[in-house]
């Protein structure tokens, strides 16, 4: 007979492990190759001394003079707080009954919860890595009656919950808007409610409802801003990636961008941009450097460029292309993916004033890019076509 009890060990015992490694190794290449650690945790932060190495360490001397002096690495020590991820299934009194006495309804109940949460989790984290810890998925730029012009569009804002919001504060102007269509080439959405005075709001942001300021700090967080991780970029160049662009992608553009990182002392470990941006590179490096290839850790379809391997990934955005090293990034994290249990150590929680119970799958992390100045971005500064 199922009861809560062995549905909280079937959550535990059976689908939580199952879920880490979909959730660790299934959601995007970039985050596949990242460490992922709990050694840089201290109490509630994330805690990394950054090596800034130079060439003082090994020297040449005579053969009876004397020893060079001892000197150490230069280091920073940042402090991050780690963000709080939840992942949330509900099942009602009613559908928990009725499988009580079917072990095969309730596997088949649990398995529809568990596959909705892995595809959204999955999908959010995706996303996360390209932002900026505010969620922000676009910046109004027009209003015509209750159509909004947006800086982009993509095919997955469709539903999503957001609001508009000022990147200079996190109070949201307006909170809990549903996108009710997207009309892609056009870049425009509508909301399923309507929103007084919404012309007044062009040139503020479109925000994942309730994320601004709560994300991690991907791609966006680390290339877009004057200061990383409290430092300011332009005095101390360490923190300071590898920035260029154009109005159009081209093989001198991707070649020189991978030079400069090598003569920084970096290595371009992949190269990350939107599906229609890697077409356009392979299609510029087909009669000499490009090779369709599967890559065997974890099975995503890149090409090569100087041997580099090209990912495409829905979430990056169009006029974006990353030049990474993925050995030079770690997702610091407290645990991996758990269940949040109560003081009993149950998993299934009555949800109150409701006929219904609820688990929560928690991670506390943030990533961080152990070396900034070696990392690079091409920015095309027009709308790409294929």
């Amino acid at each position: 007979m199922i009861t809560l009890t062995n549905a909280d060990a079937a959550l535990k015992d059976y689908y939580l492990d199952a879920v880490s490694q979909q959730l660790n190794e299934d959601v995007s290449p970039f985050l596949n190759a990242v460490e992922k650690s709990s050694q840089y945790v201290s109490g509630k932060n994330a805690k990394c001394a950054l090596i800034n190495g130079d060439l003082n360490r090994i020297m040449t001397g005579d053969e009876d003079g004397d020893l060079p002096d001892a000197t150490g690495n230069n280091y920073y020590d940042v402090t991050v707080p780690l963000k709080n991820i939840y992942g949330t299934i509900a099942i009602t009194d009613k559908a928990l009954r009725a499988a009580q006495d079917s072990s095969g309804t309730f596997v088949n109940l649990l398995n529809t919860e568990m596959e909705g949460l892995i595809a959204d989790a999955k999908a959010n984290f995706a996303r996360m890595l390209y932002g900026d810890g505010n969620g922000i998925l676009a910046y109004i730029t027009k209003v015509s009656g209750t159509k909004v012009t947006i800086s982009t569009a993509k095919s997955w804002f469709l539903g999503l919950n957001v609001d508009i919001a000022d990147i200079n504060t996190s109070a949201a102007a307006v909170s809990g808007l549903k996108i009710a269509s997207v009309d892609i080439p056009n870049c425009t959405i509508t909301f399923s409610t309507t929103v007084e005075n919404l012309s007044t709001y062009v040139g503020r942001y479109i925000c994942v409802s309730g994320a601004f300021g709560k994300e991690i700090c991907g791609l966006a967080g680390i290339f877009d801003y004057a200061t990383l991780y409290g430092h300011n970029k332009v005095s101390d160049k360490f923190f300071y990636p590898y920035v260029t662009g154009a109005t159009a992608v081209s093989e001198d553009g991707i070649l020189d961008a991978i030079q400069v990182l090598e003569e920084r002392g970096g290595k371009v470990g992949m190269i990350l941009c939107s599906h229609s941006m890697r077409n356009k590179i392979a299609k510029l490096f087909k009669d000499r450097m490009s090779i369709p290839s599967t890559d065997a850790r974890g099975g995503y379809t890149s090409v090569y460029v100087n041997d580099v391997p090209v990912y495409a990934d829905r979430f990056c955005p169009d006029d974006r292309i990353y030049f990474l090293n993925p050995d030079d990034f770690v997702l610091c994290q407290l645990c991996d993916w758990e269940w949040m249990e109560d003081e009993g150590g149950k998993i299934l929680s009555k949800v109150p004033g409701k006929a219904a119970y609820t688990a929560t799958l928690v991670k506390y992390a943030e990533l961080i890019c152990k070396k900034p100045y070696t990392q690079g971005l091409f920015q095309v500064y027009q709308n790409l076509t294929t």
